[in-house]
């Protein structure tokens, strides 16, 4: 027997089959059809998170470039920008402070949620296809992709019985947090590395762990190996998704410490090895990502403070033990409970805490669970916010977040995105129960299992809302454009893109980001004293174009609003301004650019002004 599993032995009966490898009886052959059955049956389970993905995503799929998520269609907008301009790396073109948007400042991408990991794995589809398709995929990828990880992750590791780790890893994918940050947030829901994050700690204890009469030494290329590997999966997530790191490191920390207080023995024997393989797991990651965290926070066009307001994007009290609009048995009733259907993190609805509490109390103390259980409660009490709201009432009673707010890094992520973290910990607990049931005779093995899926039911997500989006101009989809404005260059549309109203980004994305354009939808230093703030100020000739669209009133324009309008296209650095016909008040914005600019020219479906 192996240290690791003589420790598990020692501490946690129920999961040391778990931890060495078992031998399988019998000859090769049988050894060999035993195997091919159980990647038969892994290969089935994972059919089964991508039939489930392309259900939840269907309606994208008739047409990724004239659908779009009903509920978020302006975040789906920037995502798009987003993968259009990652893509643009295979090209050779591209840059951490890019000048495809924001002219002539441009945007710095380690500060905004680009997604760059992803957009660059993706940039075939994105090149061939279009930034809608590649979207649409990403939608559905992340689900599948997050739930196969923590399947493998607790079949594994676990060496759960692939019911329970099935069961347990749906959640881990398609709970209400999951489908909820669907809505055109790539960046929360691309959490397949967090098992890998979590497989490669665990080998790095098992490694550090010389047993509990320390008849071994701590294997040390093993211990080697982990931290290497920890390094490039932290490396690759802070290019995916930073926030979910960040979230992963917390819980994480959270239960090394409950795990620690638990089993005091393995905490003597292990920690200077496992220190040690994280310190080298650091130091490596930290030469890689020194210079890009260094440009997030302290480069050109980056912030240091996050621009979101803790107390408001705090979870409401009341909406844990809601069940999520976005499931088959949720109603909109619950949804006043959150900021908006992004954000229902923390609807798990009272059945599944109450089973998920039964389950642990029936597990015991055993090190693994007093680590969930002590990292859902400090995680899910984060996510209360600065102060404690209930039913839409804010108390005057402080929330633990109170006591991280404002510090570097921490402000930057949303409290109620703590909630996200339950996921995977509630589904670890119920994969162990549901495990321990399954190898068990008697009443469990057939009420735990009976619980476990009647809780699971009403979770069960709902296809995501679509709707129709308006098609792009001729002028933009049949590459007219280039008659305007040279690639590289920036072409000004009308109006211009705003956080609120982002969807000139759209011509952008259509066009592979190969033209920059002015203004648009980003993070950047525009607050007061340089702080974060979504967009930037308008120039005065697009606030004055922006009011003609919004009210169609047609101003007086004079010599100063046209030497005005010829300064902001030098600034912008613009090429040409477009106008495409589909424009709201269209023919007013038509005669107010031609008093300032002059008579236009008819491209495709657009009117245009070289400036």
């Amino acid at each position: 027997m192996t240290s690791a599993a003589r420790t598990a032995s020692d501490t946690d009966p129920d999961l040391a089959v778990g931890l060495a490898e078992p031998a399988t009886p019998g000859s090769r052959s049988t050894r060999w059809r035993a195997s091919a059955a159980r990647h038969r049956a892994d290969l089935l389970v994972g059919l089964a998170f991508v039939l489930l993905a392309g259900w939840l995503t269907q309606g994208l799929w008739p047409d990724p470039t004239g659908r779009v998520l009903a509920l978020n269609p302006a975040d789906q907008t920037l995502y798009e920008w987003f993968l259009a301009v990652d893509s643009r790396a295979v090209l050779g073109d591209f840059s951490l402070l890019t000048d495809r948007l924001n002219s002539p400042d441009g945007v710095n991408l380690m500060t905004n949620t680009t997604v760059i990991a992803l957009g660059v794995l993706f940039a075939p589809v994105t090149l061939l296809f279009g930034a809608p398709v590649t979207f649409a995929l990403l939608a559905g990828v992340n689900l599948a992709g997050t739930a196969v990880a923590w399947y493998l992750l607790f079949t594994r590791t676990l060496r759960a019985r692939r019911l329970a780790a099935a069961l347990g890893a749906g959640l881990c994918g398609f709970g209400p947090g999951m489908v909820s940050q669907s809505n055109s947030h790539l960046h929360m829901t691309a959490q397949w590395l967090v098992p890998v994050v979590v497989w490669l700690v665990v080998r790095l204890l098992r490694a550090a762990d010389p047993g509990p009469a320390s008849l071994d030494r701590p294997d040390r290329r093993r211990l080697v190996t982990s931290a290497v590997g920890l390094a490039a999966a932290v490396i690759a997530q802070v290019f995916v998704g930073e926030e979910v790191l960040f979230l992963a490191a917390v819980t994480l920390l959270v239960m090394a410490v409950a795990y620690a207080v638990t089993d005091r023995e393995l905490l003597r024997r292990a920690l200077p090895g496992f220190a040690g393989g994280l310190m080298l797991a650091a130091g490596l990651a930290l030469l890689v990502l020194g210079y890009p965290l260094w440009f997030q926070f302290a480069g050109p066009q980056g912030v240091a403070d996050g621009m979101f307001s803790p107390h408001y994007f705090s979870a409401d009290l009341r909406s844990w033990w809601a069940i999520s609009p976005l499931s088959v048995v949720g109603s909109d009733s619950s949804a006043r409970l959150t900021t908006g259907p992004a954000e229902y993190n923390t609807f798990l609805g009272l059945p599944l805490l109450l089973v998920t509490a039964g389950c642990a109390l029936w597990l015991g103390r055993r090190p693994l669970v007093v680590a969930c259980v002590a990292g859902a409660l400090v995680m899910g009490a984060l996510s209360l916010g600065p102060e404690v709201v209930h039913d839409g009432d804010r108390s005057a009673v402080p929330g633990p977040y109170a006591l991280l707010a404002g510090l570097p890094v921490v402000d930057g992520a949303l409290p109620m995105r703590f909630g996200l973290t339950l996921l995977p910990l509630v589904g670890t607990l119920l994969v162990l129960a549901l495990d321990r049931a399954l190898r068990r005779p008697g009443r469990a093995r057939r009420l735990v299992p009976a619980a476990v899926g009647a809780a699971l039911l009403t979770v069960f997500p709902a296809p995501l809302p679509t709707t129709e989006r308006p098609a792009l101009p001729e002028f933009i989809t049949g590459g007219h454009w280039r008659e305007c404005v040279r690639p590289g260059g920036v072409l000004v549309p009308v109006p211009a893109a705003t956080p609120h109203e982002p969807w000139p980004m759209r011509w952008a994305a259509a066009a592979d980001a190969a033209f920059g354009i002015p203004e648009g939808f980003f993070i950047g230093p525009y607050g007061r004293h340089g702080t974060a703030a979504m967009g930037t100020y308008k120039q005065p000739t697009s606030a004055l174009l922006a009011d003609v669209a919004r009210r169609g009133d047609e101003p007086v324009i004079g010599e100063e609003q046209r030497r005005q309008a010829r300064a902001d296209a030098d600034f912008w650095g613009a090429s040409c301004v477009a106008l495409a016909d589909d424009a709201p008040h269209a023919e007013s914005l038509r005669r107010t650019l031609v008093q300032l600019y002059g008579p236009g020219t008819r491209i495709a479906d657009a009117w245009t002004w070289r400036v």
